[in-house]
């Protein structure tokens, strides 16, 4: 096949490999709620805490249910990126 249309995997993807793709974009979506990115549909910062929460949430959710799947690496670097929401959610929630 040509470079922009790569050969489809030969597998279905697994369902962790889809958890993690969600924990991304849920962590995506709480730093656009905590107001720090702007939403990429409408290009503006638009804050709110109780949705933040929500998202901040459910990546750790998220990160439990991939925990056992998870290279020491990987766990260390989900584990950063909660605690990376966490503190900015309590500076951007002052």
């Amino acid at each position: 096949m040509s470079e922009n249309h790569p050969e489809p995997p030969n597998e279905p993807m697994s369902v962790y490999a889809v958890l993690a793709v969600m924990l991304d974009q849920m962590a995506g979506v709480a730093w656009q709620k905590m107001g720090l990115q702007p939403d990429p549909f409408t290009g503006t910062i638009a804050k709110d805490s109780a949705q933040a929460r929500v998202a901040i949430d459910v990546v750790e959710s998220l990160a439990k249910s991939l925990d056992a799947e998870l290279g020491e690496e990987d766990k260390r670097q989900i584990q950063n990126l909660l605690r990376d929401l966490r503190v900015n959610f309590v500076e951007q929630s002052k």
